[in-house]
């Protein structure tokens, strides 16, 4: 059985910073590209960041130059450090592999930036 666990979420303030992390169990993990996506209230859900299992990264242009995914193999878990956060990116924020599926979602963990 996949598992997808997110963790990390809160509230910060504007120009704040917090570090998400994804522990994944139920796949073999190292063949596997990941992603971290999120959804805004009324928006769709969105990919965010991409590490390819070789550790090639990607990221969409509104996050770009403030948040950083990495992932350990050794842990079977992918994080998402994100930095200088503006309101705009206040969303759920959940991980799953790339391209997703849709038996793959977890919880996710709700970020909130908020002064």
């Amino acid at each position: 059985q996949v598992q997808l666990v997110e963790s990390g979420g809160g509230l910060v303030q504007p120009g704040g910073s917090l570090r998400l992390s994804c522990a994944v169990g139920g796949i073999i993990f190292g063949r596997n590209d990941m992603g971290w996506y999120r959804q805004a209230p009324g928006k769709q859900r969105e990919l965010v960041a991409f590490i390819s299992s070789g550790g090639t990264t990607s990221y969409v242009g509104s996050v770009r130059g403030r948040f950083t995914i990495s992932r350990d193999n050794a842990k079977n878990t992918v994080s998402l450090q994100m930095n200088s956060l503006k309101d705009e990116d206040t969303a759920v924020y959940y991980c799953n592999i790339w391209p997703a599926r849709g038996n793959y979602w977890g919880q996710g963990t709700q970020v909130t930036v908020s002064s």
